[in-house]
């Protein structure tokens, strides 16, 4: 069943069940609210039948009582209490007659009267002075009132069906409203799932339903920023392992061929153990990028000094700033630690710090306050074109190795929660900014 089905389904089930809780509530409450005001009007006509009678001096003679009431159109007794007798009646004996039986007359308290059938709501007003005893008994039948309540409650159901009617043409409408958008953003996601990533078209849509809309499209760019990166990974990648395979390759059949003399073929020998070299260190980099992208599980931070970490950084880099005469200058907050895989971070602080000392001219400059690590340089810096694209792999600039080494830092730094930023720096080269979040 399709959502707006089922929206309109569930709204309709709960209108008619509120509607019918409603209806037999009034209908129960009603029938009350009815004998109430009945009796109400009763002790009203009693009251004023009272007076007049008073006035008129009529209370002082039964004729002049009867005389009187045959001329109402009225349920109604003249009873005195004193003698438990009714003295007059508007109505058949056989209502006296049963109703004395049934005591109803003697007993004060009882406002709903019954004869075999048939039910009568009562009100009793006494005749002043009260020593007299005489009260007047006026009655009216139920079936009245429940005629009353049966009319009502038709135009009641009426109402209601009127209501539920055009509560379920709203529903319907505004179900339409809300599922239109979830469809059309349906056929949005059937793009996304067939790479159709130009075709995508914005759609009308409010509240959370927007926001639902925005984050598919955040994703869909996302998506095509991964493809296309995947794309370019894969070109560049069998660019590089492509070159020193050629170069293996031609050595190898000019070896083969005996084209070199001897001089030839141990340069050739050595060229293809560099080449085999560097092929190595490409596939191993490019296992190391797959491993940190799938296997989570082999993270393992703990709580590692920062001093620590660039210490170690020092000592494995030494060899080639003494090569370079380079100068590294750090300035470490001693008291700041880092909850980081020690192996791993190190292995971002040392692909960082060796592109700085490559690109540099005189000095390499380390800085560390609390969470954060500046690595910056003197040397010519990162051009334009290339900064937006330095951490994507194989995208190397002048005296780069494989074009893995960023990548490689930037999903170590991710993984431990943190930001690798690259800017220009005051010394004229790059400024690497590591931030964590512990």
């Amino acid at each position: 069943m399709k959502l707006q089905s089922q929206l309109n389904l569930a709204f309709t089930t709960l209108l008619l069940v509120m509607l019918t809780v409603t209806g037999l509530v009034i209908y129960s409450l009603l029938m009350d609210m009815l004998i109430e005001d009945e009796q109400a009007e009763l002790k009203q006509n009693g009251e004023l039948l009272v007076q007049v009678l008073n006035e008129n001096g009529r209370g002082n003679s039964l004729q002049g009582f009867s005389d009187f009431l045959d001329e109402q159109d009225l349920d109604l007794f003249l009873y005195n209490r004193h003698q438990n007798r009714v003295l007059d009646s508007t109505m058949p004996p056989r209502y006296v007659n049963g109703f004395s039986a049934n005591n109803n007359f003697a007993d004060d308290q009882k406002e709903i009267w019954e004869i075999g059938n048939n039910k009568f709501v009562t009100s009793r007003i006494l005749f002043n002075p009260e020593s007299t005893g005489l009260e007047l008994i006026l009655l009216t039948p139920i079936n009245d009132l429940q005629a009353v309540q049966q009319d009502f409650f038709q135009r009641l159901m009426i109402v209601f069906i009127i209501g539920a009617i055009a509560a379920v043409f709203l529903s319907y409408f505004l179900t339409n409203k809300l599922v239109t958008p979830l469809s059309r953003l349906k056929g949005q996601l059937k793009k996304i799932e067939n790479r159709k990533f130009d075709e995508l078209e914005s759609i009308k849509a409010t509240g959370e339903i927007k926001e639902v809309e925005q984050s598919v499209y955040e994703m869909a760019s996302e998506l095509q920023r991964y493809v296309n990166s995947q794309q370019a990974f894969f070109q560049n990648a069998s660019h590089e392992l492509k070159t020193p395979l050629m170069t293996i390759q031609g050595y190898a059949e000019g070896i083969r061929d005996k084209v070199f003399d001897e001089q030839e073929q141990e340069k050739g020998l050595d060229m293809m153990v560099t080449e085999v070299k560097r092929l190595k260190m490409i596939i191993n980099e490019m296992i190391l990028l797959a491993k940190l992208d799938s296997e989570q599980t082999a993270y393992q931070p703990e709580n590692v000094s920062t001093s620590t970490l660039i210490n170690q950084v020092m000592d494995r880099t030494l060899p080639m700033v003494n090569e370079k005469n380079i100068t590294i200058n750090q300035e470490v907050d001693e008291g700041s630690s880092l909850f980081v895989d020690q192996e791993k971070v190190l292995r971002a602080l040392l692909n960082i710090t060796f592109n700085a000392i490559r690109h540099a001219k005189t000095r390499v400059d380390i800085t560390v306050e609390k969470s954060t690590i500046v690595i910056e340089d003197d040397g010519e810096g990162i051009s334009k074109d290339l900064l937006p694209h330095i951490f994507h792999r194989f995208v190397k600039g002048n005296n780069g190795e494989t074009g893995l080494g960023l990548a490689i830092a930037r999903a170590i730094i991710e993984q431990s929660g943190g930001k690798i930023m690259v800017h220009e720096s005051k010394l004229g080269g790059a400024k690497f900014i590591l931030s964590f979040t512990n």
